[in-house]
């Protein structure tokens, strides 16, 4: 059943904070800056990354969370505002600057019915910093109806942001929530939900809450928590991602985050279910085939999505092992995941460099980029990406032929058919790019204007490398190609638009390839997996190689078939 609000609440997610109960808070700091990046491409709206209460020094860093932590891991990285939990009659308000000199965004104060008169004192001396607040109502189970009416009134009268009822023990079932939420929306506030999944229900009382007007609701990565654990945030963005139409969410950060890090959690800590037989469901296959593939110890989240996906479209009914051995005969696994790391010859780069100098190194050190490939959700999000360019004002980069939609200040070319075609479409404010393996007779027959050369080896290449400045591949298409050129020129982040992938496409001409239609695009279904696995594996490299120097990974903004970089535009510009 598609619900009518689902496209006017919040999520939180607090995996860090909820799931520290279980390890004492004691949660790698690299973990949780990977699991901060990945939970901002999600559609997610807070994070909260733990309490800020003093107390034993054998409680693990994420219980005090210092601001320094806060600053060292998160201040060079875009991504959701953070939250943090604090816990009534612990927290030293001197622990806590005035907003506008701290990364944290909203304090929750946790607190149990006895002592929410202190509670909401202590909400407004937070809000006096510049903080949202929300008041953490534990254990609602056990509230009367006139605790229930009594507390109505003191929240009504306070200048809180959220209002939260917690199903502490996971009792609720799911014709309670209702009544919670009509007596907590009386107080004016927002109204805010946290499941714990002790009887199985934490996804079906949070669709619930959402149902009957609840603004914000918890989850955490695979469930993570005390007993049987918290909402698995991943169920609910994949139930959202095939309910709502503004394509905001995506799942796939979470899965590969429980991938990375939350299985080996799990097995070690114990809570909650798997995410291989949730895989099978989500893509409707029989969990034969999920058990199969994780008893061969070979492939990781992504690979496994890939196989369940052609398994799902053969039709086949029940579990058939021949069908099994056959898809994976295919090849349509990698068996491996990227490494970083040279894989050229130096002195091709010396000679390349030598003919081609590279005159663009650094050119916009610290700028946003963004790069406009031409797959049709290029056009249908047009209005978006202007707010997005108006919002950012990024360095943009137009690969091919765009129409007219937009004006880049770069305009490119690897193409020479394409070059040929489209080159006169270039606005004469547009800087052109053409790439070092065309030649300057081809391009002087061509162009009558000024141009500069992208500087790459021309050979195809999945492992992605840049050698001081010369690019050590072609990157297959001219849209990754300038992803690696950004990098040259010193973007500090970059994003993408139009780069839709041709993994769903099977009808040409009922799913263009791009917004426009081309005679030079192959129809051939074969040949554009084939051309979408290699540019999977480029960019997935590429974003390796950025990652592994600190830098903030790749954006894709508009809805795209390579899931593991989309990043809502609408988390940008909302």
């Amino acid at each position: 059943m598609a619900y009518k609000r689902l496209s006017k609440f919040e999520i939180l997610d607090c995996t860090i904070r909820d799931g520290g109960y279980l390890n004492n808070w004691d949660f790698d700091p690299k973990m949780v800056k990977d699991l901060y990046r990945q939970i901002s491409r999600t559609g997610v709206d807070y994070i909260e990354l733990g309490y800020r209460n003093p107390g034993r020094s054998s409680n693990g860093i994420w219980y005090h969370t210092p601001e320094e932590l806060i600053n060292e891991l998160f201040g060079d990285f875009s991504g959701v505002p953070i939250a943090l939990m604090v816990d009534y009659g612990k927290v030293d308000l001197e622990q806590l600057p005035k907003q506008k000199e701290s990364l944290v965004a909203m304090y929750r104060v946790a607190s149990h019915k006895d002592k929410i008169a202190g509670s909401l004192t202590l909400c407004q001396k937070i809000k006096d910093k510049g903080y949202r607040t929300s008041l953490q109502l534990m254990g609602i189970a056990g509230y009367s109806e006139n605790e229930l009416k009594r507390i109505t009134k003191e929240i009504t009268k306070s200048n809180l942001d959220y209002i939260y009822f917690a199903d502490s023990y996971g009792s609720l079932f799911p014709y309670d929530i209702k009544r919670y939420v009509d007596i907590l929306k009386l107080t004016g506030k927002k109204v805010g939900f946290h499941a714990h999944n002790s009887l199985q229900l934490a996804f079906a009382n949070t669709l619930e809450a959402i149902r009957n007007g609840a603004d914000i609701v918890d989850g955490t990565v695979y469930g993570m928590g005390r007993g049987s654990g918290n909402l698995p945030l991943e169920v609910l963005i994949i139930y959202l991602e095939k309910t709502l139409k503004n394509k905001r969410y995506n799942v796939m950060p979470v899965l590969d985050l429980i991938d990375r890090y939350f299985i080996s959690l799990q097995n070690q800590l114990k809570w909650g279910y798997e995410l291989p037989y949730m895989l099978s469901g989500i893509l409707e296959v029989h969990p034969n085939y999920v058990s199969s593939l994780v008893s061969r110890h070979e492939y990781d989240v992504d690979d496994m999505v890939k196989i369940l996906e052609v398994i799902k479209e053969s039709d086949a009914i029940g579990y058939k092992d021949d069908l099994l051995k056959d898809v994976l005969s295919r090849g349509f696994a990698s068996g491996g995941k990227n490494t970083d790391g040279p894989d050229h010859d130096k002195k091709e780069v010396a000679s390349l460099r030598k003919k081609y100098p590279v005159e663009y190194v650094n050119r916009h050190k610290g700028r946003d980029f963004l790069i406009l490939a031409s797959g049709p959700s290029l056009k249908d999000h047009k209005r978006e990406i202007d707010k997005f360019i108006k919002r950012y004002d990024p360095v943009v980069m137009g690969a091919n032929y765009l129409g007219g939609l937009f004006k880049p200040d770069y305009h490119a070319f690897s193409n020479k058919k394409r070059f040929i075609s489209y080159i006169d479409s270039v606005d004469k404010d547009s800087k052109i790019l053409v790439s070092s393996a065309f030649d300057k007779d081809f391009i002087t027959e061509h162009l009558n204007r000024e141009y500069e050369c992208m500087v790459h080896l021309n050979r195809p290449s999945r492992k992605f490398y840049i050698d001081g400045d010369v690019i050590t591949s072609n990157c297959y298409t001219v849209s990754i190609l300038l992803i690696a050129v950004a990098i040259v020129m010193g973007g500090r982040r970059i994003f993408i638009a139009g780069m839709d992938g041709y993994k769903n496409i099977k009808n040409l001409t009922e799913q263009p390839v791009h917004f426009y239609k081309e005679s030079q695009e192959t129809e051939d279904f074969k040949v554009l997996i084939e051309k979408h696995d290699c540019n999977e594996s480029i960019l997935r490299s590429i974003n390796q190689y950025l990652l592994s120097r600190n830098r903030e990974g790749l954006h894709i903004i508009t809805p795209t078939s390579h899931s593991y970089f989309y990043n809502s535009i609408l988390n940008w510009i909302k």
